[in-house]
């Protein structure tokens, strides 16, 4: 029966989301141009609140729990799982006062309204998967971005989508990238539970009624040895997720 509902509720969450990218890629466009990067952060924001919103057809909704006081004087390397695309509106809108910053995959670098444009003009980086090497190098750069500007960098070292919740093991090259570049970063793991079932039957229909939580970890300061760091930092943001139990 949900299903069936979610077939005709699923279109009205197409033409709000689509909408929401049309709107602000010029608005985008003209706050970069007019105002450069300090124009666009705020556009970007408002942008993945009405993305959040338009979830909201589908009966979602967020919680988002931080008990910890996260510093905006010093670089972040905020470590989370990855579950769907819908992540990332609710960790730009939650923590936009710590600037955000993707490793996307290059493809997402063009073609998308709104999306395509904050990807190449905000800081972040796009990788290809097929290339280890020229992948790490762009990681880098992003850990010397946050470390020089005292930004945030997100990373979901799991490399690929859990479609079922379940946590995948961790891949730790990139992270490791990130902590070498970024050494007075505080590392910021979070645990995301059920925006995996915004997409349980796909693409289409959406999943209804999904209750997406992210919840922020202890942060973990780097004490040089990294390998023990990230097993650390991997059982944290495993600890906290059990939307597939």
């Amino acid at each position: 029966m949900q299903k069936m509902l979610s077939y005709i509720v699923t279109p009205f969450f197409f033409v709000a989301f689509g909408l929401c990218l049309l709107v602000f890629h010029p608005m985008q466009w003209i706050a970069f141009k007019l105002f450069g990067y300090n124009g666009l952060k705020p556009v970007v924001s408002k942008l993945n609140f009405f993305l959040m919103r338009s979830t909201n057809i589908l009966g979602t909704t967020y919680r988002y729990t931080n008990t910890y006081d996260l510093p905006s004087d010093r670089p972040l390397i905020i470590v989370t799982n990855h579950q769907s695309m819908y992540d990332i509106p609710p960790l730009i809108w939650y923590l936009r006062k710590h600037h955000p910053k993707f490793v996307s995959k290059k493809e997402l670098g063009k073609g998308i309204p709104s999306v395509s444009f904050n990807l190449v003009h905000g800081g972040s980086v796009l990788i290809d998967r097929n290339d280890g090497k020229s992948a790490l190098m762009e990681i880098g750069k992003l850990g010397t971005y946050i470390e020089q500007y005292n930004r945030s960098a997100v990373i979901f070292p799991e490399g690929t989508r859990s479609r079922d919740g379940h946590p995948k093991p961790f891949k730790p090259m990139g992270l490791k990238m990130l902590l070498k570049k970024a050494p007075s970063a505080l590392v910021v793991p979070i645990s995301i539970n059920n925006s995996w079932k915004l997409v349980r039957y796909g693409q289409f229909p959406m999943g209804l009624g999904a209750k997406v939580r992210i919840d922020v970890q202890k942060p973990l300061e780097n004490n040089g040895n990294l390998d023990d760091l990230i097993r650390k930092i991997e059982a944290s943001v495993v600890s906290g997720i059990n939307s597939f139990k």
